[in-house]
């Protein structure tokens, strides 16, 4: 039976940083989503309120705003050699993430079989957020459970990959887990953890742990 590898963009695939930092720092506006990310670390805001908020801070946001966020983040080494090794075994890998699909999408040119995030009107933006759109942390699970139907697979047969609480309620319903770059909430729930900047070195660490595969 093929894995299926599930990667959480912020904090994970990239290194202390997030999507929506990375957009804000574009447009000059890192004070303010900050303040924001703090909010929604402290859990005073909302997925929903979150997404609502830097849509509204992001009314000048433009494609060429999103292509400069997303070649200068602090993206972990070996993405793209671990997503080709992924899919040479015959198994997939996707990313699973509350940050806005326009940017998420983009790891599609990378080598991921599938990219999820939070869906934002079109860039520019010219229509108001909708909020039905907007990716929980239980979401999460749900989009996980439409990718093992597409891919053929079960949970049973997955590994998640991720970094903070957001990412609990996966890895609570997949048998292998790794927190990388985590917070100690995450790292006490998972069956590995990684501490490092290079994919290679995380996806190392199951490669004796896969689901059906028994360690010799």
């Amino acid at each position: 039976m093929a894995t299926l590898h599930l990667f959480d963009l912020d904090g994970t695939l990239m290194y202390g940083s997030a999507a929506p930092v990375e957009i804000s720092r574009q447009l000059g506006l890192s004070a303010e989503i900050a303040s924001l990310e703090r909010a929604f670390v402290a859990r005073k805001v909302t997925p929903q309120e979150f997404s609502v908020a830097v849509h509204t801070l992001w009314a000048g946001l433009t494609p060429a705003h999103v292509r400069a966020a997303f070649d200068g983040s602090p993206w972990l080494a070996g993405i793209r050699d671990v997503w080709r090794e992924i899919r040479e075994c015959g198994d997939y890998c996707a990313v699973i993430s509350l940050s806005p699909s326009f940017f998420v999408e983009l790891l599609l040119e990378w080598g991921a079989h599938a990219a999820h995030g939070s869906v934002f009107p079109e860039v520019p933006f010219t229509r108001p957020m909708e909020v039905s759109g907007i990716l929980t942390p239980e979401a999460k699970v749900t989009v996980a459970d439409r990718l093992c139907a597409q891919f053929g697979v079960g949970r049973g047969d997955c590994v998640a990959y991720g970094d903070s609480i957001t990412d609990s309620v996966l890895f609570e319903v997949v048998p292998v887990s790794v927190a990388v770059n985590a917070r100690p909430y995450l790292a006490e729930r998972a069956t590995h953890v990684y501490e490092g900047r290079d994919l290679r070195e995380a996806y190392q660490l199951v490669g004796v742990a896969r689901p059906g595969v028994e360690a010799s």
